[in-house]
């Protein structure tokens, strides 16, 4: 642990894989997005042998339902284990999420009921609905539910209030972890899987209560531990990428398994196969420099791709926060003209396109830059 307190005096770098898996989690959002909204579509194609489009859309919803999971442990690896005291770390990071929540909950709020306004019927195919009367009450009732994750194309906004809570109490397990080894974050995560095992899988109590190893805190604290973490089995590439394999397939045949005609069948978020996934793609990409890799244009530190992945990763919470509404708009577009996996590109080409862009440019007005949610 002395190492990991002393390397706070230094001033603090990039780590480039850090940068990676969070352009990862947004990708992974954005995909789960897709499927949640447009999946229905192939739903009917369930079978014994199902189509290659319903195995598209099983891997989509439920090998990439882990971006929420990642952003958690970026926060605790990120976080965790270093000096820094509760008012310092508050006032940095409360307000990095609650301007960028406030400032597009309310534009984006805004452009829906002026396309409303002047285009009645252009949301309705997607249920994208608005506010019936153009008044200041009817606009402040539905600017609450944006921000309160009520309005469609707003329930991600869900995130918001869950990292906050996660925040909160973040300075408590900091201190814990300052004066722990790492065999006592292993303690609490033992038995945060035990959790994940049977309130999130099984969904069967277990007989010893242990709520307060429950949920998305154990995320965190597992992004901690993973950072940190010396032994040789999970500083193993081909140990990570064993642990990967397993956790994807799992979610994938296990989804397989309990779907039907009418739904394909999700894990929570925080069930057992979801963390062994997360887990196997953390420690990949933690060891991926082991595979001794040299691609030019993947190791060029001024090449395009690590400049993409810096841009993606910077500008990850706000393209969040709008990707959602951007995906409807497209939706509304192309709904009923074009094939499903043609559809799946448009939205996700349209979706983080769109959103990616907005942030590029108002990355560069002054003032603008520091409510949108760029890091």
């Amino acid at each position: 642990m002395s190492e990991v307190v002393g390397v706070e005096k230094k001033k603090k770098k990039r780590i480039f894989y850090f940068d990676c898996l969070r352009a990862l989690a947004i990708i992974s959002v954005i995909l789960y997005h897709i499927v949640s909204k447009a999946g229905y579509i192939i739903y009917p194609d369930y079978a014994v042998i199902p189509s290659f489009n319903w195995v598209m859309t099983d891997v989509l919803a439920t090998c990439f339902r882990c971006g929420v999971d990642l952003f958690l442990m970026l926060s605790g690896a990120l976080s965790l284990g270093r000096v820094w005291d509760i008012k310092t770390f508050l006032g940095k990071r409360i307000p990095r999420i609650v301007a960028p929540f406030l400032f597009w909950g309310f534009t984006l709020s805004l452009l829906l009921v002026v396309i409303s306004f002047y285009y009645p019927d252009a949301l309705h195919s997607i249920k994208l609905y608005t506010i019936k009367t153009f008044d200041i009450p009817s606009f402040l009732d539905y600017l609450c539910k944006s921000y309160m994750a009520e309005n469609v194309g707003f329930r991600p906004y869900w995130f918001f209030w869950m990292i906050l809570g996660t925040y909160l109490i973040m300075p408590i397990f900091n201190k814990w972890l300052l004066h722990a080894d790492l065999k006592e974050a292993e303690y609490f995560l033992v038995f945060w899987l035990i959790t994940c095992i049977f309130d999130f899988t099984l969904f069967t109590p277990f007989p010893i209560k242990l709520s307060y190893f429950s949920g998305p805190i154990g995320m965190v604290v597992l992004g901690y531990y993973l950072r940190h973490t010396q032994r040789k089995l999970l500083n193993n590439i081909w140990v990570s990428l064993a642990i990967l394999i397993v956790g994807a397939f799992s979610c994938v045949f296990g989804s397989y398994l309990l779907s039907d005609t009418s739904t394909i069948y999700q894990f929570e978020r925080y069930s057992i196969f979801l963390a062994i996934e997360v887990i196997g793609i953390f420690l990949t990409f933690k060891n991926i420099s082991q595979l001794n890799i040299n691609i030019g244009f993947f190791s060029n530190p001024d090449g395009i791709f690590r400049k993409s992945v810096f841009s993606l990763a910077k500008y990850s919470y706000g393209i969040y926060l709008t990707q959602q509404i951007f995906m409807n708009l497209v939706l509304a577009l192309v709904l009923h003209h074009v094939h499903y996996k043609m559809l799946v590109l448009l939205l996700f080409v349209g979706s983080l396109g769109i959103s990616w862009i907005v942030m590029a440019l108002l990355d560069r007005v002054p003032y603008i830059n520091k409510v949108i949610g760029a890091k």
